[in-house]
């Protein structure tokens, strides 16, 4: 069931405290709160709700507010609600009229709440703050149910809107937070978990006496060759050999012990029942690579808890391979749109045409140009971008032309080339900053969720900075004039900021 209270709440001087000070309307969460469409994006997070039917759910401006409190502060769930129930602004930027000491939800509610705002939802929110950034309206879409005209009647021709701005596109991989795999590392893991799993049956079925598991002697073994700071190739494939016929024993002793329970139900828990399922791939996928000399293999697992990460070759510096998921990224004036998430790896090239198909449905006319990597720059792509009448601000294919550029197609191409410099700041904000490459959920639907969270959060901040400067451009008065030259713009502005951030903003 929908509960909702409107943004349009009191003001901060209205908000009442226990102490004995009035709050500051220059706070940052003040200023923030007066900024967001609220109503707009409450209505995007009710979509999936029901208006009659069930318990009354939290507020929405909770909601969204403690996702965004979460992600800007870098929190975890339990210390974002301490947060909130610690600091007044922060439960005025959440709509509450009062001070409260209670907590406004649980934190076990963190992990629904991210399964219920997911990619959709964020996105929507993205649009929502492009549309009013640029100030544009809302695209209609032609009714299906329109009547065509009629024989005898003649149609209004349809002006065709003429391409407009620059998409850039660009991928990159937003790592989970996992200890990295090793193949001897991840078999020594699968064998203790089947040790554990054997405990428990053990224990469920009543057997004084346990299955063979050698596990001190494993234990031991795979000790002494983890703990040595040079290992050769002989020696790491040698002790692997040992932890995986380790491994198929103990698998082999646990369906034994399964099929002494006979009909009764399986005396194991789902999480240790999927624990199970995962070890006997991973037990399934090193053997084949150890028995062919190999190291890599399809749909490769190299997380137990994590099944759905895969690696992700780079070729970066720091990192040839990556661990986590794969995320299409386009930029439109400074706002990202997340187009495409996948846990494979895959070629991005394939993301373009759904990207400039996603700008022209939230702007109603296709890119003048698409700026991206050469990877982007196939045939394909070329062909189709030539169709839509796009340019591909990227190298072009064949040999160089025996016509010298002129020096304004020069700067315009070495200009263009710089502006692939927003996207990768993009990643780098959200990497340094918020966590991106360090995603702490355990599923892929909540992690999914984390990912678009943090997006929808740079896209919030470049939101409030362009209200702020957009209020100063339209500052035309004398005052203006005469002192820009002595004082910096935040002086300049700062006398009108109860102007600007209030319940109404002009």
């Amino acid at each position: 069931m929908i509960r909702y209270k409107s943004a349009k709440q009191i003001t901060i001087e209205e908000f009442k405290t226990p102490f004995e000070i009035n709050l500051d309307k220059q706070n940052r969460w003040v200023k923030l709160s007066c900024i967001i469409p609220w109503d707009e994006l409450a209505s995007i997070y009710y979509r999936k709700l029901s208006n009659d039917k069930g318990a009354p759910a939290i507020d929405a401006r909770i909601v969204i507010g403690s996702m965004i409190i979460k992600h800007k502060m870098g929190l975890d769930d339990r210390e974002t609600i301490e947060m909130i129930r610690e600091n007044p602004y922060i439960q005025y930027f959440l709509g509450l009229s009062e001070y409260t000491y209670k907590d406004v939800f649980d934190r076990s509610l963190f992990t629904t709440l991210r399964k219920r705002m997911g990619i959709e939802e964020f996105d929507a929110m993205s649009c929502e703050l492009i549309k009013r950034a640029e100030g544009k309206k809302v695209v209609v879409k032609k009714d299906q149910n329109e009547e065509e005209p009629k024989e005898g009647q003649t149609q209004e021709p349809q002006s065709i809107a003429k391409n407009k701005g620059k998409l850039l596109l660009d991928a990159t991989v937003a790592d989970q937070m996992i200890a990295y795999p090793t193949d001897l590392n991840l078999v020594a893991k699968s064998r203790e978990e089947s040790e554990r799993i054997i405990d428990l049956l053990c224990q469920e079925l009543g057997l004084k006496t346990k299955p063979r598991t050698y596990r001190r002697k494993a234990r031991r073994q795979y000790l002494g060759i983890a703990k040595k700071k040079h290992k050769t190739k002989k020696q790491i494939r040698k002790y692997m050999g040992k932890q995986l016929r380790y491994l198929r024993r103990n698998i082999k002793s646990i369906n034994a012990l399964l099929d002494k329970a006979g009909s009764v139900p399986i005396p194991l828990e789902y999480r240790d029942l999927k624990i199970f399922w995962v070890i006997q791939h991973i037990y399934e996928q090193q053997m084949q690579m150890y028995q062919t000399h190999t190291h890599s293999i399809e749909n490769r697992i190299v997380n137990i808890y994590q099944p759905y990460v895969r690696p992700i070759v780079r070729g970066k510096d720091n990192a040839q391979v990556e661990f986590g998921a794969k995320i299409g990224v386009s930029l439109q004036d400074g706002y990202n749109r997340l187009n495409n998430l996948s846990w494979e790896a895959y070629n991005e090239s394939s993301d373009l045409k759904n990207q400039v198909e996603k700008y022209k449905e939230l702007n109603g006319y296709y890119p003048e140009a698409v700026i991206a990597d050469t990877i982007y720059g196939t045939r394909e792509n070329r062909n189709w971008l030539k169709e839509k009448g796009i340019r591909f601000g990227g190298r072009v294919l064949g040999r160089p032309p025996k016509e010298a550029l002129s020096p304004y197609q020069k700067r315009k191409k070495r200009k263009e080339h710089g502006m692939r410099n927003q996207i990768e700041g993009k990643f780098g904000q959200g990497k340094n900053a918020y966590d991106l490459n360090r995603v702490r959920t355990r599923k892929a639907r909540t992690s999914e969720s984390w990912i678009a969270a943090i997006l929808f959060l740079m896209n919030l901040i470049k939101f409030g900075k362009d209200f702020l400067f957009s209020f100063i451009k339209k500052i035309k008065t004398s005052f203006y004039k005469i002192f820009c030259s002595n004082f910096t713009p935040r002086k300049v502005v700062e006398p009108f900021w109860g102007l600007i951030f209030s319940p109404n903003p002009i």
